[in-house]
């Protein structure tokens, strides 16, 4: 059977132009090492099978063999390692991206997708076990995902990786160091990765996509250098730099500040796209005008969070204003709209910014956030609060912001807990697992009295996306109550004020 599965292995290297047929004997002996075989039997040609089974067989060999250690993390090592021996070298890659690029930006990134797909970078058996939906909302359509395609590590390599010795290479899960690294128990293996590298602003920077694809080719942008993230002019003229190369993908930053921030704030980096969320069909709700910018549209969109939207024909207006704007949010304090730009020297206000082009237009969202903590909010005043945190406690990046929740796998089987113990008519505090859910629970079933085996799936995701969509008015800066729009508003003047 091993014999088989190597063949089956190689016809899928061979079916997906990893390699050539010349190449085949050689990569034979390269997978024969790696299983530490001294030869292979069968020598027929086999079609390719299901990766992720053959992969899977591959690993149970090795297992049996003493190979690896059981568990999905030395699994993870050994399966990407195998694949990285079918790959063709970074330079190949870059080419054949090139020559496409000359085509159309779109046939650059369709190859560039469908190669990190096919090579197992990105697992789409792991990505199709992802729970998602839509919850429609006052604001549009909200995309609600239960993220599964990453992997829960075994008790097992949690200890191993806590006592295994600490590296600084890569610095991090974004370094281009990380391109055919062949990992550890403590950082993933990515052999079978290949980046494009990428001049944006006259800067060197690195595309490749996201493992976990939230949403429609989900690609990273990063920097080459291990720096930290940031927003300021520069930031502006690279998005929008990056949509004039690939007009066809939104791109944006995640803030440059703890809790508004995303998980990675050591090393510059850009996430975009081809995916429509429901923040880029968000109308312009209150529209504004900014001294000497006469050709620029901009406005106030309708969304849960504080957006201004620019929109015009020539990228270097929108930069120029987003860099007034942001300077002037850098040091703006509103007390009595519980606006700090500091306390005890510490910065709060920053913005996220995402550019896209809409038709001729370059257009730019800046998302106004501030990071400011209290007493009675420890995790931020404009984060979710804790009557949220049931179901969402983790940071409002970039893609949460632009209204799509990234919601932990614990809700798979909690929610799942939940619905028999809603039919059953069980005292959900006194459940360790699901008092935390129990207030809110207690509130479905006063707005649905009519619960029952049929409709209870379709009841509790429509209540968790609504949870997310209050989750969202939560890290609003600007309430959009009739106080919060004069604040608002009173932000947009001092902007006018100060040029």
């Amino acid at each position: 059977m091993i014999d088989q599965s190597i063949q089956q292995l190689i016809s899928y290297g061979l079916a997906h132009d990893f390699f050539a047929e010349s190449d085949r004997i050689f990569i034979t002996n390269q997978l024969l090492d790696a299983l530490s075989l001294d030869s292979i039997d069968s020598r027929e040609t086999l079609a390719p099978a299901d990766l992720a089974e053959t992969l899977s067989e591959l690993i149970d060999y090795a297992v049996k063999k003493g190979l690896i250690d059981e568990g999905v993390v030395a699994a993870d090592l050994f399966d990407t390692k195998l694949m990285g021996l079918l790959l063709p070298r970074p330079s190949a890659v870059i080419e054949k991206f090139r020559e496409l690029y000359r085509q159309s930006p779109e046939a650059a990134t369709d190859f560039y997708y469908q190669f990190s797909c096919d090579s197992n970078y990105i697992r789409r058996d792991r990505i199709a076990r992802d729970v998602k939906w839509k919850t429609a909302t006052e604001y549009g359509d909200l995309d609600i995902t239960i993220n599964l395609s990453k992997p829960e590590k075994d008790p097992k390599a949690i200890a191993a990786a806590k006592n295994a010795p600490q590296s600084g290479y890569p610095k991090c899960l974004l370094c281009k160091e990380c391109e055919g690294y062949a990992g550890r128990i403590n950082f993933p293996a990515r052999q079978n990765h290949r980046v494009i590298p990428l001049t944006i602003n006259d800067s060197h920077w690195f595309l490749q996509y996201s493992p976990y694809v939230y949403y429609n080719e989900h690609c990273i942008c990063f920097n080459a250098e291990h720096t930290p993230m940031v927003i300021n002019r520069a930031t502006f003229a690279k998005l929008l730099d990056f949509v004039t190369q690939f007009p066809h993908y939104f791109v944006g930053s995640n803030a440059d500040l703890p809790i508004v921030g995303g998980s990675i704030l050591s090393h510059d980096h850009f996430q975009g796209g081809r995916y429509t969320f429901a923040m880029a069909k968000a109308p312009i709700e209150t529209p504004l005008s900014f001294d000497g910018f006469d050709d620029v549209t901009a406005g106030i969109i309708k969304w849960p969070m504080s957006v201004i939207r620019l929109r015009a024909e020539k990228n270097d207006r929108l930069i120029e204003l987003a860099n007034r704007i942001l300077h002037v949010w850098r040091s703006y304090t509103d007390e009595s709209a519980f606006v700090f730009a500091e306390t005890d020297g510490q910065p709060h206000n920053t913005i996220t910014p995402i550019a896209r082009r809409n038709g001729t237009l370059f257009e730019l969202d800046l998302v106004l956030r501030n990071n400011i903590t209290t007493a009675e909010h420890p995790l931020g005043v404009y984060h979710p609060h804790a009557e949220l945190h049931h179901i969402k406690k983790e940071n409002i990046g970039l893609i949460e912001v632009m209204g799509l929740a990234v919601l932990p796998a614990r809700l798979k089987a909690e929610i799942a807990e939940l619905k028999t113990a809603l039919l059953n008519g069980t005292d959900l505090h006194a459940t360790k697992t699901l008092s935390s859910h129990a207030e809110w629970a207690e509130d479905i079933l006063k707005k649905h009295p009519d619960l029952s085996a049929e409709n209870i799936d379709g009841i509790l995701k429509e209540e968790i996306g609504q949870v997310f969509c209050k989750v969202l008015e939560h890290a609003g800066v600007y309430k959009r109550d009739e106080d919060g729009k004069k604040a608002f508003l009173r932000f947009v003047e001092r902007v006018n004020s100060c040029f």
